[in-house]
């Protein structure tokens, strides 16, 4: 047994009894939604169905041993708590604030790496594309293509992604207000995808700064659009390290307690075996350790608010 099954040992039985009385989707009256399916066979999961959906991984494959390790980890983890999640990772942090920061080892690699892991371990993959052709290179591996907050109003990325029948993630910019995603799931609808799905990471507040604002999930779900929150990109400090980015990673559990009892159909949390030796968002990712216990409360909240 590994320090992270032995951690997952110590929470109460992976049951969650609220499940059976629960109303997967009247946390909002009015505005329910089917559940959106992702992958299949085997790797199938659903966002937005009794149990909340985990979209958890590293900020960028450091490594390919690294990468495994992480997926191999939290692959245990989810199963012993019975729940269904998304590994995710980055090929390319084709955004960092510095250029001598590390980026990652490539489409071609990245994508063939996560494939394999997730074919391996049964798991959907998501990853972030940056241009129509890494969307069509990166659909050939991946079940979720993930549009990057900066990207989100770019329409031939929009339309490549679309185009490629995958699933589409769509990272809510920091400028923008959450009426107007709306704008982009027509594009979206426009170029033939009916599969997708909005993740909140948080508003621009001054310089350096970002505040999630919880209404968001309310009314972006309230256009009839699956919301996700991005709890560990909702902490970042923008450019607040000089030549990178920095953040209040020991906020990022609060936040998705409170997103999660806003009524979110999932979140997004990155993670790291040791956060301040990550080569992107150490200051903002969760211990690979804490994370057992942090998900196992999530899903009770989740519970909870759906009596």
């Amino acid at each position: 047994m590994n320090c992270i099954e032995a951690k997952v040992g110590l929470l109460p039985g992976a049951q969650y009894p609220n499940l059976k009385k629960a109303m997967p989707h009247s946390i909002f009256p009015g505005i329910e939604l089917p559940p959106l399916s992702i992958g299949s066979g085997p790797n199938a999961v659903q966002l937005g169905g009794a149990l909340p959906l985990f979209i958890l991984g590293p900020c960028v494959l450091e490594s390919e041993e690294f990468v495994w390790k992480m997926a191999r980890s939290l692959k245990a983890i989810c199963t012993h708590l019975r729940l269904p999640f998304v590994f995710k990772a980055s090929y390319d942090k084709a955004n960092r604030t510095s250029v001598s920061s590390y980026r990652g080892n490539g489409v071609e690699e990245g994508c063939r790496i996560l494939g394999e892991i997730g074919r391996e371990l049964c798991v959907p993959v998501t990853t972030d594309v940056h241009s129509p052709e890494e969307a069509e290179r990166a659909a050939e591996w991946i079940d979720i293509l993930q549009i990057p907050a900066f990207l989100c109003r770019q329409t031939d990325l929009i339309e490549a992604a679309a185009r490629t029948g995958r699933v589409v993630n769509v990272k809510k910019g920091q400028f923008l207000a959450p009426q107007d995603v709306g704008n982009i799931a027509h594009k979206l609808r426009t170029f033939g995808c009916e599969s997708f799905f909005f993740t909140e990471r948080g508003v621009t507040f001054g310089y350096n700064n970002l505040v999630a604002d919880m209404r968001s999930l309310y009314w972006i779900r309230e256009q009839g659009f699956r919301v996700v929150f991005d709890a560990t990109h909702s902490v970042q400090r923008p450019g607040g390290g000089g030549d990178k980015t920095s953040g209040d990673g020991v906020l990022a559990p609060v936040l998705a307690r409170a997103a999660v009892a806003a009524g979110c159909d999932g979140v997004f949390i990155e993670t790291h075996e040791d956060p301040s030796k990550a080569l992107s968002d150490g200051p903002n990712q969760v211990p690979l350790e804490q994370l057992p216990a942090l998900l196992h409360k999530l899903t009770r909240i989740h519970a909870l608010v759906r009596e």
